[in-house]
């Protein structure tokens, strides 16, 4: 019996409507991946030795403390990866400040590749700022422990992928990592590698209450850097260093005005901050001339030629 042949409707076209996949629409692999949270396990980081306050040769420089009226927000377990530390704010889910010992002598250069942030797993990631907030708009997630700072020593890779963890970073706007400030970051470690020196270099927010909330999170208007280090004699030394934001413009969702990069005495950064850097006043000029004078002293820093340590 011959086989019977399906007439075949050549002018039928289906309507998209009508149009159902061969497959079930899944997830691909990069999608789900994007979706679920890079999370550094508690126990990859329970090894990591942090900040250490002997590192300048006879010159301790301790972690700092905060006041009385900061003591109630701070993120009671002190954070340690690979050569530093990070102290967060409870409130603002950021770090109050970090601390980095740097090494010039022994400094790894790493270049840098696709940057993967993750949380930290000793902390709830709801206790943590993550990729919702910086997701479609101008703000970067600005390291405050520079990624080429702790990069030294055997352990230079380790501290580099260290960095790039969510506690660590603190949202900036795009153009907030301006000229003066990075030639300010440059000069710090370029002097270190080029004398074969240390440092120790605490970095941190100014957190004000009137703090612009965008998605949910205050912003900072402005940043903070205190150096410690041993001078070319030998004597402890220390500088300080702040970089504001004085207006901002346009709505985003967060457009800031003109940057503009202080030196300051360390006085003036533990007034605004309420973090007290133990004896490190003693040590730097600035301070020690405003309380020779009573008059507040600061220093426009346009250029390298500017920049003083």
């Amino acid at each position: 019996m011959p086989a019977r042949k399906a007439k075949i409707d050549l002018t039928h076209r289906p309507r998209l409507v009508d149009l159902r996949p061969l497959i079930p629409a899944t997830p691909s692999l990069m999608e789900a991946r994007a979706a679920t949270p890079r999370v550094t396990p508690a126990k990859d980081l329970q090894d990591r030795r942090g900040y250490a306050p002997d590192f300048l040769s006879g010159f301790a420089v301790p972690w700092p403390t905060v006041d009385e009226a900061l003591a109630t927000d701070v993120q009671p377990l002190r954070l340690d990866y690979t050569h530093f530390s990070v102290t967060l704010s409870r409130s603002r889910r950021m770090a109050l400040y970090v601390g980095v010992n740097i090494d010039g002598g022994q400094a790894v250069d790493i270049v840098r590749s696709n940057d993967t942030w993750a949380y930290d797993g000793r902390l709830p990631i709801s206790a943590q700022i993550g990729d919702e907030l910086y997701t479609n708009n101008g703000l970067d997630r600005g390291h405050l422990v520079r990624r080429q700072d702790p990069n030294w020593g055997d352990e230079a890779n380790t501290a580099n992928l260290d960095t790039f963890h969510f506690t660590n970073c603190s949202p900036q706007m795009s153009g907030f990592n301006q000229k003066t400030w990075l030639e300010l970051e440059d000069y710090i470690l370029d002097n270190t590698q080029r004398w074969k020196a240390r440092a120790t270099v605490f970095t941190g927010p100014v957190l004000a209450d009137d703090d612009r909330v965008y998605r949910g999170v205050k912003i900072p208007k402005a940043f903070w850097k205190v150096v410690a280090y041993l001078g070319d004699d030998g004597k402890p030394s220390a500088s300080a260093y702040m970089i504001d934001q004085s207006r901002e413009l346009g709505q985003l969702d967060l457009v800031f005005g003109q940057l503009r990069t202080y030196r300051r005495s360390v006085i003036q950064i533990e007034q605004l901050t309420g973090i007290r850097f133990a004896n490190l006043a003693d040590y730097d000029g600035f301070s020690n001339e405003e309380r020779a004078t009573g008059t507040r002293i600061e220093a426009l820093i346009r250029g390298p030629e500017d920049i003083r340590l």
